[in-house]
């Protein structure tokens, strides 16, 4: 019985601890979801500084070409940072996921040893209320055997 309660009070720590892999996970998931976002508009906003380059040309306005080249640059500049962010969470979210899975492996391994303590526990139970039945029931063929010896006892002395 106390290494059932034990099994389980470990057992509710490890699902604690999975949720909280669980929650870094996710954490980290969405993470690598904005930097992939910033990516996108970092791309867009490459695409716009080119269009402005681009319209200053038919249009002759320097301070145009000036600004779509400034926002193509700044924009290569910040993807190239956005590259190595994302570099850095994928490898972030992939340690999280390997601790997740460790966690629920832990977990599961640990549910498995309270079933079989508390499988244990039940088997153990019924021998104890079998044995226990099986006591009543020879004290009780025996007082009726010595009932029946002290009758039988009785009768022959008469």
């Amino acid at each position: 019985m106390a290494v059932a309660r034990a099994l389980r009070r470990l057992l509710r720590v490890l699902e604690l601890e999975e949720e909280q892999r669980k929650n870094a996970l996710e954490a980290a998931v969405g993470e690598l979801r904005r930097i992939e976002q910033a990516q996108a508009a970092t791309v867009e906003r490459e695409h716009r500084g080119r269009a402005l380059v681009l319209s200053s040309f038919r249009s002759g306005e320097i301070a145009d070409r000036i600004a779509g080249t400034e926002e193509t640059r700044s924009a290569l500049h910040l993807g190239e940072y956005l590259v190595a962010r994302r570099t850095s969470a994928e490898a972030i979210v992939s340690e999280r996921r390997a601790e997740l899975v460790a966690k629920r492996i832990e977990r599961k391994q640990t549910e498995t040893l309270v079933e079989e303590a508390a499988r244990r526990e039940a088997q153990e139970q019924a021998h104890r209320a079998q044995s226990s039945l099986d006591e009543w029931y020879l004290s009780k063929q025996r007082r009726n055997q010595a009932k029946s010896n002290v009758e039988s006892a009785g009768f022959r002395k008469s």
